[in-house]
C-alpha cells in the first residue's frame, strides 16, 4: 500500500533501543529565517528533512538569499542582512507549513516590495485574521480570502510602528509574526500572552544578537538593530520523540533511549501529563545546545490511569494532545481535555478526527467544545483515516501497536511534512508497521 493510500500497523511488542530522531521542526524554520536576514553565513546542523521546513528554505531562495545543503540534515545560510531580501518573481508556496506562513506574514510585513503567501488545501483553510489583525495593528497591510483565509497578500512599503500588545490566542505563531515584523518597526515591539507559549523565537533572537528581553508570556525588542550569523545545532524534536515516548509506554516490556531530545519547557507539558498518569520517563545527560535545553530521555513501560489534564499546561503540550488521546484510550479510567479548542483549527479538526478515530477502534470520547472525555479500555483492529494529517497519522500507528488486530491508516502522506523518516525509525524500534 502506498503512502499516499496509507499504513497497515499491527499489535506490537516491546520497543528497545536508542532512536535519534529528526531535528526539532519549529526550531528549523527559525534558524532558515533568521539565517536569511543576518550579516554573515549561518551553518545548521540537525536541520529538519521534512517538507515543511524545506517550503521554507524555498520560499527565502525565491527571496534572493543563497542557501546550501551539502548534507542531509545540514544547510549554509548565505545571510542578506535584514534589508537585503528582494521581490519573488512568483507565488510564495509554503507547502503545509502553517508556522512558516504565519511568521513569514511578520517578516515580510516590514519589506519594501508586495509578497503573496499560498499553501497547499490543507493551509489553505487554517485561520490567518490571528496574525493578520495584530499585525494591522503595527501598520502591515495584508488582504485575504474570505474569513482571513490564505492567500495571504502582503503589500510592501508599509511604515511598521511598535505596539504593546496581547495576543488574542495563546500561539507561538503569532507572537513570533509580531516579534519578526518588531525588527523592521519604529520603537519597541511588546507582545503579552495570558498563557505563556514557546520561546523559540526569543532564544533564537538572542543567539544571533538581537537585544530581546522576555520571560514567560512576555516579549519585548527595539526595532533597527542587526543579526549576526552563528552556527545552530538543533536538537531533536520534541513532537517527534512522543509518538515514541507514549508507544514505549504502552507496551509491556519496552525501554527505550530517544538521544538529544529538545526539552523547551514551553514544549514539553505531555512529560508532566503522562507521568501523572503513571508514566517511567527518565530525564539523562542534561545540557544545552544550540541555545536551548537538551537530554536524552529513557522510557519504560508502566500502566496507566486517567486525569483531568490540568488546563495551564495545554499551551505546552498543544501538538501532543493525538498522542495523548491514545494514552488515554489505553489508561485506565478516565481522562478529561478541556481548554484545547486550538486543536479544532489545526491541520485538521483534531478533536474530531482523533475522536473519530478512536472510536472506530472501540474507544468510547465524547467531545468538547474544547477537548475530550476519553473513557479507556480495549482497542479492536479497524479501519481509520487521518484526513491527512500528520500527527493524528502517527498517533493512531501508535494505537494499533495495542490494538487487537490490524489497523488501516488511511490519508498518511502528510507525514512527509514533519517526520518523513518515521515507518523506519518505528520498525528500528520494533513497531509492527508497514506502507
Amino acid at each position: 500500500m502506498s503512502a499516499a493510500a496509507g499504513w497497515i500497523a499491527a499489535p506490537g511488542t516491546a520497543l528497545s533501543g536508542t532512536l535519534q530522531l529528526p531535528g526539532d521542526k519549529s526550531i528549523s524554520h527559525r534558524a532558515v529565517m533568521l539565517g536569511a536576514i543576518a550579516e554573515g553565513t549561518t551553518r545548521i546542523r540537525g536541520f529538519l528533512e521534512g517538507e515543511d521546513t524545506r517550503a521554507t528554505a524555498r520560499v527565502f531562495s525565491q527571496l534572493g538569499v543563497r542557501i546550501e545543503a551539502p548534507s542531509a540534515g545540514e544547510r549554509i545560510v548565505h545571510g542578506v542582512g535584514l534589508h537585503g531580501l528582494r521581490a519573488a518573481d512568483a507565488i510564495l508556496d509554503c507547502g503545509n507549513a502553517g508556522t512558516g506562513m504565519r511568521l513569514l506574514a511578520g517578516l515580510l510585513a516590514g519589506q519594501s516590495f508586495d509578497s503573496t503567501l499560498a499553501g497547499d488545501e490543507s493551509l489553505s483553510r487554517r485561520p490567518m485574521r490571528r496574525v493578520i489583525e495584530p499585525l494591522a495593528a503595527m501598520g502591515a497591510r495584508i488582504d485575504s480570502e474570505p474569513g482571513g483565509l490564505p492567500p495571504l497578500r502582503i503589500h510592501g512599503g508599509a511604515r511598521l510602528r511598535g505596539v504593546d500588545i496581547a495576543t488574542p490566542v495563546a500561539s507561538a505563531q503569532v507572537k513570533s509574526a509580531l516579534l519578526l515584523a518588531g525588527l523592521y518597526a519604529d520603537g519597541e515591539t511588546v507582545v503579552r500572552e495570558a498563557h505563556p507559549t514557546r520561546d523559540y523565537t526569543e532564544r533564537m533572537l538572542a543567539a544571533f544578537g538581537w537585544p530581546i528581553a522576555y520571560g514567560p508570556g512576555f516579549a519585548c525588542l527595539q526595532g533597527g538593530q542587526r543579526l549576526t550569523a552563528i552556527d545552530v545545532d538543533v536538537p531533536a524534536d520534541f513532537s517527534s520523540a512522543a509518538f515514541f515516548i507514549v508507544a514505549a509506554t504502552l507496551l509491556p516490556g519496552s525501554r527505550l533511549r530517544l538521544a538529544s531530545i529538545g526539552m523547551n519547557p514551553r514544549r514539553t507539558g505531555l512529560l508532566e501529563a503522562l507521568r501523572a498518569m503513571g508514566a517511567d520517563i527518565r530525564e539523562e545527560n542534561r545540557r544545552e545546545q544550540g541555545g536551548e535545553p537538551v537530554a536524552d530521555l529513557v522510557v519504560s513501560h508502566a500502566p496507566l490511569h486517567g486525569i483531568d489534564v490540568p488546563e495551564d499546561i495545554v499551551p505546552d503540550m498543544i501538538d501532543e494532545f493525538p498522542i495523548l488521546f491514545v494514552a488515554a484510550a489505553c489508561a485506565k479510567g478516565r481522562t478529561r481535555v478541556s481548554g484545547a479548542a486550538e486543536l479544532r483549527v489545526k491541520e485538521s479538526d483534531r478533536i474530531a478526527t482523533m475522536a473519530a478515530g478512536l472510536r472506530a477502534l472501540g474507544i468510547r470520547v465524547d467531545e468538547l467544545p474544547d477537548g475530550a472525555v476519553i473513557e479507556g479500555g480495549p482497542l479492536r483492529g479497524g479501519t481509520v483515516d487521518s484526513h491527512g494529517d500528520h500527527r493524528i497519522a502517527m498517533s493512531l500507528a501508535v494505537a494499533a501497536q495495542r490494538a487487537e488486530g490490524a489497523v488501516s491508516i488511511a490519508d498518511v502522506a502528510n507525514v512527509a511534512t514533519s517526520f518523513p523518516g518515521f515507518v523506519a525509525l518505528a520498525r528500528q524500534a520494533g513497531m509492527q508497521l508497514r506502507d
